[in-house]
């Protein structure tokens, strides 16, 4: 099989492998038990990667909580902060176009009397920012905008929205669960007061992620969304997946190869030259170098991608994509119902070659041809 879905997650790196595997065998401590040699051990290989994550988006160790999945650190951003008894302020500003962790937590706090204004996005997917600047009230307390999308790969501006949000007092919360490890960031420099990552999207372990909590200027207050210890500082109680957590340390520290930018664009250009009616949803916007997502004119998607067995790709969000509903990405950024019924999206990673990226051309080619030519 050619795997071209790595925006649902990646296979695990061979290093991230090796620096695991002594941790699930021989050096299993519990890194809370440190009255002992191998709590000592487990606890010093947590530090370890809390500082590597650390370093990958210019935070302070003691800044990086861990965490499950960029999911639970959503979750524990937006209502660990509209929850907090420090903040008396009760309206969040949201993009339609986020990942459902931050749609559907959004959805939860209304229930509770949090208002929540949710921006709308241009055909290329992208937020207005005077729009946004227009959405800020005085009772707002979070902006929450994603850096990457995980359907179209469009990046947003986030040292624009951070400034934005500086300015006018407003705590700034980004999933960067597509960007993390893979494109510049800076938390400081872009006025980043919480940000969600995940280590499955970067050739890491599933099932552990982060968020980093600004410590000071300001100093971010967030309330737990589990208890029971006192783990991380209070902000997540519970016993450390320390092998994960040693993955995800490693796996920030490998960078992306810009290669797959080219090869990114090479399956697209091919892809648009060789069928006709094929649109690049997101084109003229800033995005992300593993990731396209396409849609095919006069053809089902998921018919299209039963008909290329051998090829592993999505129709949309593999977090939304057992629901069977056109991508409300897509519909946000104006698609009709027909087009984003017909969209592809292909994400490459770090051991994507080029033969398997001309192959794929080949293979969607001949699926799509076949699959017009019997509707004729």
């Amino acid at each position: 099989m050619i795997y071209l879905d790595h925006n649902a997650t990646t296979p695990l790196d061979p290093r991230v492998l090796d620096a695991m595997m002594p941790f699930l065998t021989d050096r299993f401590g519990n890194a809370a038990s440190r009255h002992h040699p191998l709590g000592c051990d487990a606890a010093t290989a947590v530090e370890t990667a809390r500082a590597q994550v650390a370093s990958t988006i210019g935070a302070d160790p003691r800044e990086i909580v861990w965490t499950s999945g960029a999911t639970e650190s959503d979750n524990l951003a937006l209502q660990g902060v509209l929850g907090s008894p420090v903040y008396k302020k009760r309206h969040v500003v949201t993009v339609a176009t986020e990942h459902r962790a931050v749609l559907d937590t959004c959805e939860v706090l209304a229930l509770r009397d949090v208002d929540v204004t949710y921006l709308p996005v241009d055909a290329a997917g992208r937020i207005d920012l005077d729009r946004l600047a227009t959405a800020i009230t005085r009772e707002t307390l979070l902006v929450s905008v994603m850096h990457g999308n995980n359907e179209t790969g469009v990046i947003h501006p986030i040292a624009q929205i951070g400034a934005r949000c500086r300015e006018r007092g407003v705590l700034f919360h980004t999933d960067a669960t597509q960007t993390f490890a893979k494109i510049p960031i800076d938390v400081n420099a872009m006025r980043i007061d919480l940000l969600s990552a995940s280590a499955h999207k970067i050739h890491g372990p599933k099932g552990v992620g982060v968020l980093y909590v600004r410590r000071r200027d300001p100093r971010v207050r967030c309330q737990p969304l589990l208890h029971g210890g006192g783990h991380e500082r209070g902000l997540r109680s519970g016993t450390l997946n320390v092998p994960a957590v040693v993955g995800m340390g490693v796996a920030a520290t490998l960078s992306f190869d810009e290669r797959i930018g080219t090869l990114r664009d090479r399956l697209e250009q091919a892809l648009v030259s060789r069928l006709d009616d094929v649109e690049v949803n997101g084109h003229g916007a800033a995005r992300l170098a593993t990731t396209t997502n396409l849609s095919f004119g006069g053809v089902d998607g998921a018919k299209l991608m039963k008909r290329m067995p051998d090829l592993a790709v999505s129709s949309s969000s593999a977090c939304t994509s057992a629901l069977l509903q056109p991508s409300y990405v897509l519909g946000a950024m104006g698609c009709d119902e027909a087009r984003a019924r017909g969209s592809v999206r292909f994400s490459l990673g770090r051991f994507t070659t080029e033969a398997e990226v001309d192959i794929a051309v080949d293979t969607v080619v001949e699926a799509v041809t076949a699959l017009r030519a019997a509707q004729e």
